[in-house]
Parts: C-alpha cells; sequence; structure tokens
C-alpha cells in the first residue's frame, strides 16, 4: 500500500464511515452514547425552531401591514416579534448546546483512532517501516485524524440536518400554500445541488492532485532536513531545491484549477439560486395581487428559500470535503490492513531469564526470496559469557541482532533462550531483557536527559547520572550550558557521533537488562576513549550473556568465542589466538587491520 491519493479510487468509499460510527458509538460509554442522542435531539429541536421562526415573521409583517384610523397608527405586533426573536435564539441556542455535547464524543474517537493507528505502527513489523517514507505516512495519518472532524462537521452537523430541513420547508410550503412553492423549492435545490455536485467532483480531480504532490513535496522536504550533512557533504543544495519545486510547481498548477473551477461554480450557485428566487417572488407577488395572499406570506417563501439557500451555499466545498475525509480515512484505516509480520501467539508466556543461555538452532532467514541472508547458522552462548560475531559488511552479522530482537522471524530453525524458543515469548518481555548499543545511533529531538532515561524512564536522577559516568559522557555533559537539559537536535545532529554513541551506551546502561548486544558500539569512539568503555563495558556485562558484532578486530580479542560469518555462514569459530593461527579470513581481517594502523 502507498499512502498516497494516486492509488485510492476517484469514488469514496463509505467503508471508513461504518468504522467511524463503530467508534462513536460502539466503543463508547453509556455517557458518551447518551451525549450523542441528546446532541442529535438538540439539533433536531434547533431545526424545528429554524423552520418555525420565519412564520412569526410573516405574521409580523402582516400585522405591520395593517393601518388603523385616519391616522395611520400601526399596531406594533409585539408579541410576534418576541415570538420570532425567541425562536431564533432557541434555534442558536440549542445548536450550540448540541455542539458542546458533540464535542467531546468527536475528540474522544478521534483520540482514540490515533492512539490505536500509533500503536498499530509500532506493532508493525521493521520491514514496513524500512519500506516506508515517514513524511509521507506522517502526512496521511494526519489527514487522516483531521478527515474525522470534518466528517462529522459536514456531514452530521450541516448535510444531514439541511436535508431534515428541506422536508419540513417543503411540507410548511405544501401545507399553508399550494404544492407548486414546494415544488419550485425543491426543483431549484435538486438543480442547484446537482450542478455543485458535477462541478465539485471535476474539481476533486485536482484537489486531489494537490493531496498528492503535497505528500510529495513533504516527503521530499523531511529527508532533505533529515540528511542535511549528507546534502552538504555533496554540495547538493540546489539539486534538493530543484526537486522541492518540481513538486511544487505542479501543487501550483493544480491550485490554479480548483481555484477557477471554484469561482465558475460559486457564479453558477448564485444564477442559480437568484432564478429561483425571482420564480417564488413572481408566484408570491401574483398571488399577493389576487389577494390570496398577504405580504407577509411573499416574504415567507422567499425567506424560506434564501435560509435553504445559506447552509447549501458550502455545499460543493462540503461534498469536496467529506469525499476527501472518506478517502484520507480510508488510506489510514488500511494501515489496520498491514499485517503484522511478527505475531505474539495466544499461549505465549513472559520471558523470565534465569542463565541467559542463548542457541541459535540451524537459523536460516532471508529478507527476499532471492537473497538468503542466514543459511543454516547454529551456535550457543553459554550463561554469562561473551560471543563476538565478525565478517565483512553484508555478511549478516546486524541480521542476528535483529532475529534475537524477533523485528524479524527466523525462516527456518530456532533461537532458544534458557531452552525456550522466544517465538513462544512476548516480544515486549523478550525487549525488555536486552539491552543493545546499536552502530547507528539516533536520538529523540530532547534533552540528553531524556535520550539516557530513555533506557528505563521510570529511574531517577542519580541512576541517569551514574549511567552517563559509566558511560564516560558526564563530563561533557557538564560542561555544556544547559547540562543535562541540553538539546541535541533533529537525530542528535548537535552531538558529535561519539557523543551520540556514550549516550546509547548510558541508555542501555540504565536499562540493565540481562543480555547485552553491542553492535559496533564504540566505532564512532576514539581509540582512547574506546578502550577506556570497553572496560567499563566488560565490567557492567560481567556475569551477562554478551553478544559482540563488530568491525574492529581490537574490540573483540577477549571474546569467550569469535564467530567469523561470511556469505551468510560461520566459516571459522574460536577465541582470537586459535582463529590467528588458522590464517584463514579472520586472520587476513587482522592483518588489515594492522597494516592501516
Amino acid at each position: 500500500m502507498k499512502l498516497n491519493n494516486t492509488n485510492i479510487n476517484s469514488k469514496a468509499n463509505f467503508g471508513p464511515l461504518k468504522t467511524l460510527m463503530h467508534y462513536l458509538w460502539e466503543r463508547q460509554g453509556k455517557n458518551m452514547r447518551f451525549r450523542m442522542l441528546s446532541a442529535l435531539a438538540f439539533l433536531l429541536i434547533s431545526k424545528i425552531f429554524n423552520v418555525y421562526a420565519p412564520v412569526y415573521y410573516k405574521k409580523a409583517v402582516d400585522a405591520l401591514s395593517i393601518n388603523v384610523g385616519d391616522l395611520g397608527l400601526i399596531i406594533m405586533p409585539l408579541g410576534t416579534i418576541l415570538a420570532y426573536g425567541a425562536a431564533r435564539i432557541g434555534a442558536q441556542l440549542f445548536n450550540e448546546v448540541k455542539d458542546m455535547l458533540f464535542v467531546r464524543v468527536e475528540h474522544r474517537a478521534i483520540r482514540q483512532i490515533a492512539l490505536e493507528t500509533f500503536e498499530y505502527l509500532h506493532a508493525l513489523s521493521l520491514r514496513f517501516h524500512l519500506d516506508r517514507k515517514t513524511g509521507g505516512l506522517s502526512r496521511s495519518i494526519e489527514r487522516g485524524t483531521n478527515a474525522i472532524e470534518t466528517l462529522l462537521r459536514f456531514m452530521i452537523f450541516n448535510i444531514l440536518p439541511t436535508i431534515f430541513e428541506i422536508i419540513m420547508v417543503s411540507v410548511v410550503l405544501s401545507t399553508i400554500y399550494t404544492p407548486s412553492f414546494a415544488l419550485v423549492t425543491l426543483s431549484t435545490l435538486a438543480i442547484y445541488i446537482t450542478f455543485t455536485i458535477s462541478l465539485t467532483e471535476y474539481r476533486t480531480n485536482f484537489v486531489r492532485k494537490m493531496n498528492q504532490t503535497d505528500t510529495e513535496a513533504n516527503t521530499k522536504a523531511v529527508d532533505s532536513l533529515l540528511n542535511y550533512e549528507t546534502v552538504k557533504y555533496f554540495n547538493n543544495e540546489k539539486h534538493e531545491a530543484a526537486r522541492y519545486d518540481a513538486s511544487l510547481e505542479q501543487y501550483e498548477i493544480a491550485a490554479v484549477k480548483s481555484k477557477q473551477i471554484m469561482s465558475v461554480l460559486n457564479i453558477g450557485q448564485g444564477i442559480i439560486i437568484s432564478l429561483g428566487l425571482i420564480i417564488i417572488m413572481f408566484m408570491a407577488a401574483s398571488q399577493v395581487a389576487s389577494s390570496k395572499m398577504s405580504v407577509g406570506d411573499f416574504v415567507l417563501v422567499n425567506t424560506y428559500l434564501i435560509q435553504l439557500y445559506l447552509p447549501l451555499n458550502i455545499l460543493g466545498f462540503a461534498y469536496r470535503e467529506i469525499k476527501l475525509s472518506l478517502i484520507n480515512m480510508e488510506q489510514m484505516f488500511l494501515l489496520f490492513k498491514e499485517p503484522q509480520e511478527v505475531i505474539d501467539p495466544k499461549q505465549s508466556k513472559e520471558l523470565t531469564i534465569k542463565d541467559g543461555t542463548i542457541i541459535f538452532k540451524n537459523v536460516s532467514f532471508s529478507y527476499t526470496a532471492e537473497r538468503q541472508i542466514l543459511n543454516n547458522i547454529s551456535f550457543e552462548i553459554p550463561a554469562g559469557k561473551t560471543l563476538a560475531i565478525v565478517g565483512p559488511s553484508g555478511a549478516g552479522k546486524s541480521t542476528i541482532s535483529r532475529l534475537l530482537f524477533r523485528f524479524y522471524d527466523v525462516v527456518k530453525g530456532r533461537i532458544l533462550i534458557d531452552g525456550r524458543d522466544i517465538r513462544e515469548t512476548t516480544q515486549s518481555s523478550l525487549r525488555k531483557a536486552i539491552g543493545i548499543v546499536p552502530q547507528d545511533t539516533v536520538l529523540f529531538n530532547d534533552t540528553i536527559y531524556y535520550n539516557i532515561s530513555y533506557g528505563r524512564p521510570q529511574a531517577d536522577k542519580d541512576e541517569v547520572i551514574k549511567a552517563a559516568k559509566l558511560a564516560k559522557i558526564h563530563d561533557f555533559i557538564m560542561q555544556t550550558p544547559d547540562q543535562y537539559l541540553t538539546t541535541v537536535g533533529e537525530r542528535g545532529l548537535k552531538l558529535s557521533g561519539g557523543e551520540k554513541q556514550r549516550i546509547a551506551i548510558a541508555r542501555t546502561l540504565l536499562k540493565k537488562p540481562k543480555i547485552f548486544l553491542f553492535d559496533e558500539a564504540t566505532s564512532a569512539l576514539d581509540t582512547h576513549t574506546e578502550k577506556t568503555i570497553q572496560e567499563n563495558l566488560r565490567e557492567v556485562s560481567k556475569g551477562h550473556t554478551t553478544i559482540i558484532i563488530a568491525h574492529r578486530l581490537s574490540t573483540v580479542v577477549d571474546a569467550d568465542e569469535i564467530l567469523v560469518i561470511d556469505q551468510g555462514k560461520i566459516i571459522e569459530r574460536g577465541i582470537h589466538s586459535q582463529l590467528l593461527k588458522k590464517r584463514g579470513l579472520y586472520a587476513q581481517m587482522w592483518k588489515r587491520q594492522l597494516e592501516s594502523k
């Protein structure tokens, strides 16, 4: 599924409306349901007042049209005027009370949907997120949640009440006068609605193009800004600006067409309503001339048509917004149809680490059928021991860490911790037991304190500072103007690679996991700092099962066992001295690294 409007059929699917009603009604408690029913009741009462108000207006006009005596004094229809005012106030009052009652139901539903979407996205596999562009994804979710509010505002509190009002007005006109007045009114409105929907349908194609190019522009902007340094390294500011402007240009073309059609729509709507008013006025005037109707009746039929026209004045906009809201909601709800690749089985249990023995047994894995990443590898890490995994780039080293965290499930074989297949444990308890320091450290755009405490949010300040000291980052933090409240910038852009990596180390140390996984954990550090932190990591991970994935072989010489992986297979294994004696790939890598110093 691609998150843009090009994949959405031009015809709105009303399935999202059914889903929305599920959240508005079935997912709400009794209090919220009562609020919703009360809001609808007040809406109907408001429309009844709205329809009946012009009747008092008519009576006031008729009363003022009667002269008394030679002096031409006019009897003031005070009661009728007060009744008219009360009807108008009642219509406004009940409409506002309706809004006050329904707003909590509306935003509770929006909150529930947004939260469930957010949680579901986190439940999707790493494969899904690697295939998606974050800028376009976030934009689609934003549009989807905004669409809910738009849909409710226009459909439930604009279109449906207006239809109810049209029916009531038609009944009143047919009852008080001849059906011809109701027929002209309904015909005018029918032509108006048909014209509006037809032209809006055509305009929607350009609005859809605007949405598509807006998403593209936003995605390009986000990608470019997130990769600010890369843009600068290659001096590609003009290239990025040109790519961004290409989307903006397409947006401009579509926006101009959309605005021009909107102007034609407004002109056509005005002509249709004006013609309808002229016909109604001629009909009413002839009835007044023949004394079959009063001046008040003349005013009443015109007032009704104008009164109906006012909410329908935004029909084109409302129709387009409703249709696009359904499309945008459909895009968001389609996320729930994305398969959860890694799922906890119903019988899964919490993982409780006793010893921490890890076994990879005949494990095979591939991201795609065309390329095998791991091919029938087996190894065991006894409790409290350290295993190092080395090999050339693309050999499958980092895939092992992803499988251990269950970002993916193995294609064949089993991964066991303390004899239990990790697929039979909950993902939450599994990931709670493992702490990782990744090679590519990504920090939140927040304070240093927040990024360290992320390892264990409930930790107190002293524990955070202790973790920072163990990671040799405390002194640096204290030298910054805001110390632990210093913001690190987008993806930690304000910090050096080494500083980011030490914060990542502190974050993992604070987590206090049972199993440690270091994926090139010290690759961004200088030699002196690297040795110091390695000593600290060895001390902290002492007695814990530890996996070290490394390219720099000096970091693994003390490991209890070293695996050499190439093309998804274990080709050598042993301790440092044994592997050097074998004069194989490990010895060659060691020699190259010594020569490069």
